[in-house]
């Protein structure tokens, strides 16, 4: 019975120890291949550097519509911009025009 007792105190002396080091390797495990670890960062700065170029696009886009919009002011509204929508819009073209998309 001692022998059976010096087992049992042993499982009981290495268990602490043991649970000590599966919650460390669970943390350093996600540390490293988490959502958030080492082996995501690569992943985080492509993704990075597609959202800045999507960005430079859209402000891009902005800048043109801005001017564009600043051409349709009403208290100086470029005359040949605010011809081209209204017929683009309402479909006014004569017979001897000639139309060629730009798109």
């Amino acid at each position: 019975m001692g022998a059976k007792r010096n087992s049992i105190g042993m499982i009981r002396r290495a268990a602490l120890p043991a649970l000590a080091f599966v919650v460390v390797g669970t943390f350093a495990g996600h540390a490293v291949a988490g959502d958030n670890g080492l082996l995501a960062w690569g992943g985080y700065h492509r993704d990075l550097n597609a959202r800045k170029v999507e960005l430079a696009k859209l402000e891009a886009e902005r800048d043109q519509l801005r001017h564009r919009s600043a051409l349709l002011d009403p208290r100086k509204a470029d005359p040949d911009l605010a011809d081209e929508m209204v017929r683009d819009r309402l479909g006014l073209v004569r017979n001897d025009e000639v139309i060629i998309p730009l798109d």
